[in-house]
């Protein structure tokens, strides 16, 4: 059967309309609150009982073909600024108050912008009552004498009622005239003037038809929806002035910071009905009682000063009242104790928090998010009735979004058919409200565009009508007979008045005065009446003897009746006892197992604790070598890009190199060849002709580019006497165009050789200073040194600048360059004297120096650009990985 149960639809049959094609559009009325000032200007103006137009003021007008934009909206019913509260009530609220009592449910709600008077529409003001108090007084008024004693009707925590007997509902009512806590006022207590002059209501006003063989219960509550939460205003929260409150930040509450109490759960009953959990619902007897109750959950309701409204609402407010009716038993004495012919009807009035611009009401901090949230439920209510409007214009089955915000979710069985559905659209027509107005009067166009479904009558119970009347009137047949028979006042009363009636049974005696001696009528006259007497005395004494057997035998009957009786009560008690000592164990038992399961449920929730933070440790860790493993990663990427940049330089290195080499090789041996050709040319010379005479030097073949470029010369002596001085040069740094740090320490040697580096832009310093290095992106430091050839060899290293985290500068070295001199190897210079003759090994030592001589020029002049002797030793860079 569950499993059967489970498969039932959503929504129960008994909650569907009898006729799905019966349905009434959402009643949306319309009042105008008069201007605050005879000078201020006017945007809206009442048309007729059904029609408000509205046009732009002066700084909005939108002008089309010479003439600004007139808006229209209609409506069921418009009331103008001079509406009295009572017309109000008689048209809008009394039809839900009459729905009520025959068991149907209303929702009634005020919306508009601030201030355009929906408090006063809803609540009053002093001397003149408003929608609530008048619903009250009607509904007092119409079941005042059908109403069932207190704690009769008792409501459950699951949105249902039950009904309890007379001596449980006297208990409930011993155990609170106990209790300390002051009661809710009764009928004889003096009103609070703070709101006596809102339910003075003289109107009297009531409903018709009223059911009399029902008995009633009413019970109200008072919640409000702020921030999307929902708050109980009716509960009692605990005050502890000894502890201080703490707010969330764990700080104490100071300067009287309120702190909200848990906001309520909403949930659906078995009828799939919403409801707020744990909600504070009070049984009222009186209209003076319930508007107490609300008085003091509007107390505790959330309002603030902005600029539009010095007493503005913050929050929803949402005022139930429940009627629970059930009808008599069959004598038309006591409630019938069946749950299914109890009706619990409600009436829920809401007053809507007002929605207007950000801008327009200053608000700031936690007024801005009120306003934020205010707006946001009041555009999920806008998005629910379009969603509902469409679906039944096109045929759509979308899904309506109830569940955006609390407020639309509390109501939606309303929407979905379980009541009607009516809201007054409250405008102040001053024109600084034209846009809001215009945007309510929208809302309003549409929404009364949706259909309700009608609900359903709920059924009759099926017993005689007129129970309480027959019942009523034989009481007060029973309490006439009664005092004409001069009632069982005490025992004493009750034994005259049996001895009077005895007495007055017996016939009267007769005159007894003997007036004469011969008077021989009286005593016979006296003797028969005497003897009549005697008789009649008699004849009730046997009656009476009768009586009495006859009432002992029936005390006897019922004295064995009630020992029977006893008996069985006995009997029933003892299974009773054993049952109960059976639940207490069965008690004892749960206990003993819902503290084993706390136990195991703590240890589980320490566990869990344990290993969410374990879990966020290693989430840490897991992102941790995440990202080193993406830095690593990346140096690797970095590293790899780098060599490739260096193999790729001392490729093309080498490459200039290796051809540099070869050029040198060949025009070295196209030297040696020269050299080879003019020795020949000079031989053959000297043995044609004459030694005396003179020979001309032959001229040295050159290239096109030897002539172009410039030969650098080396500082050492010169080879032959009387050479030019050599003129010292620079050489340039490779990387001369760039800002350089020329770090030269104190013991370096000024040599002033032809190879020392010149950068321009430098700052020459003797210590390197974070001051020096925050200026320039490159660095170089001069080192000399002895090589072992006992030659001085200078070292320049050289790195990149760049700043570090910490605001400092750090170098990193990439490149050493080496700068060597030599000198050249010494030669033995020969010579011949001019006038002798030579010997014949003469000659060749002589053209043996001249080849020496010859094959020197020639390397000199064949060798690098840096002059003889010299070469030029650069490292590859060197970076740190």
């Amino acid at each position: 059967m569950k499993a059967a149960r489970a498969k039932t639809p959503r929504r129960p049959a008994l909650k569907k309309p009898s006729n799905p094609s019966l349905k009434d559009p959402v009643g949306v009325y319309c009042r105008v609150r008069p201007l605050s000032r005879p000078d201020q200007e006017c945007c809206i103006e009442v048309i007729n009982e059904t029609t408000v137009q509205i046009h732009p003021p002066e700084g909005y007008r939108i002008f089309r073909n010479g003439e600004y934009r007139e808006t229209q909206y209609s409506f069921k019913e418009v009331f103008g600024t001079l509406v009295v509260q009572k017309e109000l009530f008689d048209v809008v609220a009394k039809p839900l108050v009459e729905d009520l009592i025959h068991g149907k449910n209303g929702l009634l709600f005020t919306y508009g912008v601030t201030g355009s008077g929906k408090t006063h529409t809803m609540t009053g003001s002093p001397g003149d009552g408003g929608l609530l108090p008048r619903c009250l007084d009607m509904i007092f008024n119409s079941i005042g004498p059908f109403q069932a004693k207190r704690f009769v009707f008792k409501l459950d925590d699951k949105n249902g009622v039950d009904v309890q007997c007379e001596v449980d509902a006297l208990l409930e009512r011993q155990k609170r005239d106990a209790m300390p806590v002051p009661k809710t006022p009764s009928g004889k207590r003096q009103i609070d003037p703070e709101f006596a002059d809102m339910i003075n209501v003289q109107d009297h006003c009531k409903v018709e038809e009223v059911d009399e063989d029902n008995v009633y219960a009413v019970f109200v509550s008072y919640i409000e929806i702020y921030n999307n939460y929902i708050y109980d205003l009716l509960e009692e929260a605990p005050f502890e002035p000894i502890k201080p409150k703490w707010n969330n930040c764990n700080t104490p509450v100071r300067n009287g910071d309120f702190i909200p109490p848990q906001s309520k759960i909403l949930r659906e009953d078995q009828n799939h009905n919403m409801y707020v959990t744990g909600c504070t619902e009070v049984e009222v007897k009186s209209t003076e009682e319930a508007f107490e109750v609300f008085w003091r959950g509007q107390k505790k309701r959330r309002i603030a000063n902005t600029q539009l409204n010095r007493e503005s609402s913050r929050s929803h407010s949402v005022f139930i009242i429940k009627l629970a009716q059930a009808p008599l038993d069959a004598d038309g004495d006591n409630v019938l104790q069946e749950k299914e012919q109890i009706t619990l009807s409600q009436l829920s009035l809401v007053d809507l928090a007002g929605s207007e611009r950000t801008n327009r009401t200053k608000a700031e901090g936690n007024r801005l998010r009120e306003a934020g949230n205010i707006n946001q439920s009041l555009m999920t209510l806008r998005t629910c009735i379009e969603v509902l409007r469409e679906n039944q214009m096109y045929g759509t089955n979308k899904m309506v979004p109830y569940r955006d915000s609390k407020l639309t979710h509390l109501f939606k069985n309303y929407f979905d058919g379980e009541g009607k559905v009516r809201m007054i659209v409250c405008v102040n027509p001053k024109a600084e409200d034209y846009e809001e107005s215009l945007q309510v009067m929208r809302f309003a166009e549409m929404t009364q565009e949706v259909e309700v479904a009608r609900p359903v009558d709920r059924p009759l119970c099926g017993l005689t009508p007129g129970r309480r009347l027959r019942n009523q009137a034989f009481r007060e047949e029973l309490s006439r007979r009664l005092e004409m028979r001069g009632g069982p006042i005490n025992g004493e009363t009750e034994e005259q008045s049996v001895s009077e009636t005895f007495l007055q049974n017996f016939p009267p005696l007769p005159s007894c005065e003997l007036l004469d001696v011969n008077d021989d009528q009286t005593l016979p006259k006296l003797i028969e009446v005497l003897e009549k007497r005697h008789k009649l005395r008699q004849m009730l004494s046997e009656e009476f003897a009768k009586n009495v057997l006859a009432f002992k035998t029936m005390l006897q009957e019922f004295d064995s009746s009630v020992i029977s009786k006893e008996n069985y009560i006995q009997g029933k008690l003892s299974e009773k006892e054993k049952t109960i000592s059976g639940q207490k164990m069965e008690l004892e038992r749960l206990e003993k197992k819902i503290k084993t399961l706390e136990f195991k449920i703590d240890i589980l929730e320490k566990t869990a604790v344990i290993y969410e933070e374990d879990k966020r440790n290693l989430q840490q860790e897991l992102e941790n070598k995440s990202q080193k493993l993406q830095r690593q990663a990346s140096d690797k990427r970095r590293l790899e890009a780098r060599l490739q940049g260096m193999v790729a330089e001392t490729t093309m290195k080498w490459e200039k190199e290796c051809e540099r080499r070869v050029a040198a090789k060949q025009l070295e041996m196209q030297n040696k060849l020269w050299v080879k050709d003019e020795k020949l040319k000079q031989l053959k010379a000297i043995v044609t002709e004459p030694k005396n005479e003179k020979s001309e030097k032959p001229e040295r073949p050159s290239r096109e580019r030897d002539r172009e470029k410039p030969v650098q010369r080396s500082a050492s002596p010169p080879s032959v006497p009387n050479a030019p001085p050599v003129r010292l040069r620079h050489r340039r740094s490779r990387s001369a165009g760039e800002r350089w740090v020329d770090h030269k320490p104190p013991s370096n040697l000024p040599t002033e050789t032809v190879m020392q580096p010149h950068v321009p832009h430098a700052i020459t310093v003797a210590a390197a200073s974070e001051k020096a290095l925050a200026k320039c992106d490159k660095y170089m430091l001069t080192h000399q040194e002895l090589a072992s050839d006992g030659e001085i060899e200078t070292k320049l290293i050289k790195g990149d600048v760049f700043k570090t985290r910490g605001g400092g500068q750090a170098v990193q070295f990439t490149e050493i360059e080496t700068l060597k001199q030599e000198s050249p190897t010494g030669r033995k210079r020969r010579s011949s004297p001019s006038n002798a003759d030579p010997p014949e090994g003469a000659a060749d030592s002589e053209w043996t120096d001249v080849e020496t001589r010859c094959s020197v020029a020639v390397e000199m002049r064949a060798g690098s650009a840096l002059g003889p002797g010299y070469h030029h030793h650069a490292q590859p860079k060197r970076r740190k990985p």
